[in-house]
């Protein structure tokens, strides 16, 4: 289907084209249906468009970057929104020139640090981007309802089961991001649901429950020997507390200035929405060297006390009392800690939600499962129109910023979920909608007149209809059985011994079908199945 050519670059082979263009074909007919149309950006893009929209900073490294032979600069588009923004421009005067939606099938180049998991993570891949235009959140909102419809329909088509979840809305910025994950053991992205009611989301962006703390009479704050123990299960145990009352401390680099984080100690920090509390361009954990300039601590025994550095909490902590802390010296930890203890800068909720939390919108608990990202909805609002001047005048004639919304989904990764989904031991079972070949016609014997003439006949018959396949390879019939499960086309005709009295037999690659029927009635048994 595919063949490596480098790290995160792939070939696809007639079999693997075949797959990849009727995934296209369903989606550009939902397109179409949805009432979008189609063009053809290019990916060559000068470099100028994407400084005048304040992302070319934005994706550093992951941007392929380029000079002509004039010195100009240019790079591999790795989105499109400016293009799309700019084509709106040429059409967009006045409230009468919207609603409308362009849609486009074009590569995209990123420069990924570790491409991994076959198709899923790449540095070249096809995406189908469509771009909504109106006047007002309200009518964007229509828009952004019919692309919902269009890629639920996309999606149940290719045979995908997947949830919608809410997600991070990243380097695109806007109001709202939700993603269309395909479930599979194989996939990098944890989803997070509930057992009780139809919460769904990314775990970036899933919001933590804080736990409920029985208030108990606040002690004073003592500082411990803890001797050589320095991690939280270390301290845990030699303090004999649980490692929940435990607050660890980490310092971020948060656009150059450095913070402390408390978070409890069973929790895992959540860049993302530290990185959403500040509003920032980035966070990256504290080096050595960044941390000597605010303190002479260690790593390993920061804590909150005393320190000339701004504190943030998670929202868990503030609802904490007498918790343990590191004391900012080697070897001893304050115990009885509380929150009037130091001074707080901000505050929010900071971590990733676990398994068994309780849900944030129910009573329910929480369980994860692994998914592909498929596809993606964004309202954008106003931000890439203000950026690059995309306006039109209203009824009152005043110039107003134009609403967009962008949605895209990965063709190769709607092939690679659909194939992780779809197989047993043997092979591969393509969904009938987006198999390379509906039928496959298997001659058991080449050399035999009769399972020749009636293997060439039915391919004739069926070429009319439907994608049809014919193994006339000089193999034995082993073989191309195995290959044909291989590759996994729905239904197969074995062509055999009883060719002379003009029966087959019909499978399907499921297993669910298997039987004799003659062979002048088995293109309307099969067109009867489909």
């Amino acid at each position: 289907m595919i063949k490596k050519e480098a790290s995160g670059v792939y070939m696809f082979m007639p079999m693997g084209l075949r797959v990849k263009r009727k995934i296209e074909n369903i989606i550009r007919d939902e397109m179409n249906k949805s009432g979008a149309l189609e063009v053809s950006m290019p990916a060559l893009i000068p470099s100028e468009i994407f400084k005048k929209s304040g992302r070319y900073d934005s994706f550093g490294h992951d941007m392929f970057k380029l000079k002509d032979r004039n010195n100009r600069d240019f790079c591999l588009g790795p989105t499109h929104e400016e293009l799309f923004v700019l084509a709106g421009l040429e059409k967009i005067k006045s409230y009468r020139d919207m609603p409308f939606n362009i849609y486009q099938f074009q590569d995209k180049f990123r420069d990924e640090a570790r491409p991994r998991y076959g198709l899923i993570r790449t540095r070249e891949f096809t995406m189908k981007d469509a771009y909504s235009f109106d006047v007002d959140s309200k009518a964007a909102d229509i828009s952004y309802d019919k692309m919902t419809v269009a890629y639920n329909n996309s999606f149940n088509r290719m045979g995908i089961k997947y949830n919608i979840v809410r997600a991070d809305t990243g380097l695109m910025g806007g109001e709202l991001s939700e993603e269309f994950q395909a479930i599979t053991e194989i996939g990098e992205d944890i989803v997070v649901l509930c057992d009780k009611c139809d919460f769904s989301s990314n775990i970036e962006v899933a919001k933590v429950k804080p736990r409920s703390y029985d208030k108990k009479r606040k002690k004073e704050k003592e500082m411990v020997q803890t001797f050589e123990n320095k991690t939280i299960e270390e301290v845990s145990k030699f303090l004999n507390v649980p490692v929940k009352d435990i607050v660890k401390t980490l310092a971020y680099d948060i656009d150059g200035e450095i913070y402390f984080v408390l978070i409890r100690g069973d929790r895992e920090l959540n860049e993302t929405k530290l990185q959403k509390l500040f509003n920032a361009s980035y966070v990256n954990m504290a080096d050595e060297i960044s941390l000597m300039s605010v303190t002479d601590a260690k790593f390993g025994s920061l804590g909150p006390i005393d320190v000339d550095v701004k504190i943030v909490l998670d929202s868990e902590v503030l609802e904490m009392t007498n918790f343990v802390t590191g004391a900012n010296a080697i070897g001893y930890h304050f115990i009885n800690v509380n929150t009037d203890d130091f001074e707080i800068y901000k505050s929010g909720d900071l971590v990733n939600i676990k398994e068994n939390d309780e849900c944030p919108n129910c009573e329910g608990k929480i369980y994860f499962k692994k998914g592909i990202e498929i596809g993606n909805l964004f309202k954008l609002g106003t931000k890439y129109s203000e950026a690059l001047g995309l306006s039109y005048l209203d009824e009152n004639n005043n110039l107003k910023p134009v609403y967009l919304g962008s949605y895209g989904i990965g063709i190769a990764r709607c092939m690679a979920a659909i194939a992780e989904q779809n197989n047993d031991e043997h092979g591969l079972i393509w969904p009938v909608s987006v198999a390379p070949y509906t039928v496959c016609i298997v001659p058991v014997n080449t050399k035999d007149d009769d399972i020749n003439k009636l293997s060439e006949e039915l391919y004739n018959k069926f070429n009319e209809k439907l994608d049809v396949l014919l193994d006339d390879r000089d193999e034995r019939a082993g073989v191309k059985f195995k290959d044909m499960d291989l590759i996994g086309i729905p239904f197969k005709i074995v062509v055999g011994k009883k060719a002379k009295e003009g029966i087959v037999e019909l499978k399907s690659r499921d297993g669910s079908i298997d039987m004799e029927v003659p062979g002048d009635l088995v293109l309307e048994k099969v067109l009867e199945l489909l």
